[in-house]
């Protein structure tokens, strides 16, 4: 069994959790670690610790992953060092921005600590054969310095005259049984049977091809066996003749080092694109789960913006049989396809308890045991729920780990703010006292507002949030069936051209 050398590994995640989770990993693999929570630290310890790997979160703040590792790259070294990118986006752009950063391989969030394994293993072989690499150029160069490096010289009929001892070891000839064999003996084919051709055209006058040049060729043992080798010819002239100069390296180590490096890229797009087949599959499901006819209710009007493929922003709204509209904004944690699919137990849920019209406790409570029995641990869902009734003016809304919502008038000034009094979805058992919602009226012309915090943290690029004063300023600007066009056009023109990081959703409930 190999015995593979242990590693210094560069750790970075902003999540404190997460860096406690590899660290304990990776000491259980026998690796010691070094922590960074944002990027620019990243560099700094990269710079003054020198690891041997770096797992690189992307979502960071200060200074991203992709910019990190840009700089860690730009340190000049003789060694190289291996960056696994460890992250949420699993989006075409951000592993190829990931690789033209300089990363060398992928993983994504939640991290499947199997595979990571997997490649930490893969990696130290890699880097075992770069030093064993590193170390036969040291000794190549040491040698060469030395003149112990393998030397042949042959004369102008390819007839070998000399040649020094490292040649025995290369290539498992004594000096005295080479002396006077032709040169192609330590030839490949198909140049073996050229080479007295290529020797008679150059002598002739022809044009050089590797005379004063560097070039890898195949080479060919006593016992048959055939390597890489890097090839360096001089030409001589003397006054009894010329002579020719031949320098030869084994290549090998290289070679298998380079072949490894190529086999784990091409694992690498395999694993690429299977993992894309997949999620195209999951988002067809998922749309599916999300896009309900009852969402086509014209009391409703919406507005979701995914981050990435998938979305941890869902809503869902429904009548129950007398007529009460019944509707939800929930934003699961984390990001893309791990966080949609924790929605969907609620919206399967929701639309089943509508059905009976629950009441608004009793089908918030159902929704978060649902979610506490099947969701892992550090897992959750943030929620705001509505119950109106649309014929008596009167209303019960419940809002979990949500910003606030808010009830606007006619002019889209707030006649009532509902703030955030219970924790997420999924995080303790259902309790009723836990659920009690806060009952409201309204006036003729009512509209009830729900966002998730990613309208009000998109951040254009100087870093400015979009925050409530341009929330508010939007929904006043605005009639209420012109609101949402309002929202959308205010956040697009203060972001410009920088995508939103987070999913982005908004909802708009017509309480008339």
């Amino acid at each position: 069994m190999e015995t593979l050398p242990k590693l210094r590994i560069l750790t970075v995640d902003d999540n404190r959790t997460n860096l406690q989770i590899l660290q304990v990993f990776l000491r259980k693999l026998g690796h010691e670690t070094i922590l960074a929570d944002d990027g620019a630290r990243a560099v700094e310890l990269y710079e003054a610790e020198r690891p041997d790997l770096v797992l690189m979160d992307i979502m960071m703040p200060v200074m991203d992953g992709l910019e990190a590792t840009k700089r860690i790259r730009a340190m000049a070294s003789e060694r190289w060092v291996p960056i696994i990118f460890l992250s949420a986006l699993d989006r075409d752009e951000n592993l190829v921005g990931g690789l033209e950063a300089g990363g060398d391989d992928y993983l994504s969030k939640p991290i499947n600590f199997v595979v990571l394994e997997a490649k930490v293993r893969s990696m130290q072989r890699t880097l075992m054969l770069q030093q064993n690499v590193s170390d036969s150029l040291r000794r190549l160069q040491t040698i060469s310095d030395n003149v112990l490096e393998a030397i042949v010289t042959i004369d102008t009929n390819a007839t070998i005259t000399s040649c020094n001892r490292m040649v025995v070891d290369l290539f498992g000839w004594h000096a005295d049984e080479l002396v006077g064999q032709n040169v192609s003996v330590l030839c490949a084919e198909p140049h073996r049977s050229r080479h007295d051709d290529y020797v008679r055209e150059y002598v002739a006058g022809g044009p050089p091809r590797i005379i004063g040049m560097c070039r890898t060729v195949e080479a060919q043992r006593r016992d048959g066996e055939v390597f890489p080798a890097e090839l360096t010819v001089s030409e001589v002239r003397l006054e009894s003749g010329r002579m020719f100069i031949g320098v030869i390296r084994d290549v090998s180590a290289r070679k298998r080092a380079e072949d490894l490096l190529r086999q784990n890229a091409e694992r690498l797009r395999h694993y690429y694109e299977a993992t894309e087949a997949e999620n195209q599959l999951a988002i067809s499901l998922i749309e599916r789960q999300m896009m309900r006819e009852e969402l086509n209710d014209p009391a409703i009007s919406y507005w979701l913006s995914p981050a990435l493929h998938f979305s941890g922003d869902v809503l869902a709204a429904a009548r129950s049989p007398d007529g009460k509209v019944y509707a939800m904004l929930a934003d699961a944690t984390g990001h893309g396809l791990t966080a949609a699919i924790s929605t969907v137990p609620l919206l399967t849920l929701f639309y089943r308890l509508v059905e009976s019209d629950p009441g608004l406790g009793r089908l918030v409570g159902e929704i978060n045991q649902q979610l506490r029995d099947a969701m892992p641990v550090g897992r959750f869902v943030a929620a705001s729920a509505v119950c109106l009734d649309q014929s008596r003016r009167q209303g019960a809304i419940w809002v979990g780990g949500m910003p606030d919502a808010y009830l606007v008038d006619a002019d889209g000034k707030v006649s009532a703010e509902f703030k955030s009094t219970a924790l997420p979805l999924g995080i303790t058992d259902s309790h009723e006292e836990d659920f009690q919602p806060e009952l409201f009226s309204w006036a003729e012309g009512c509209q009830l507002v729900l966002y998730s915090d990613g309208l009000l943290e998109a951040s254009n690029q100087q870093g400015e949030q979009f925050g409530k004063e341009r929330l508010l300023r939007a929904l006043g600007r605005a009639s209420a069936a012109e609101r949402k066009d309002a929202m959308q056009d205010a956040l697009l023109r203060h972001l410009d051209t920088t995508p939103p990081q987070d999913d982005v959703s908004l909802l708009l409930l017509n309480c008339g």
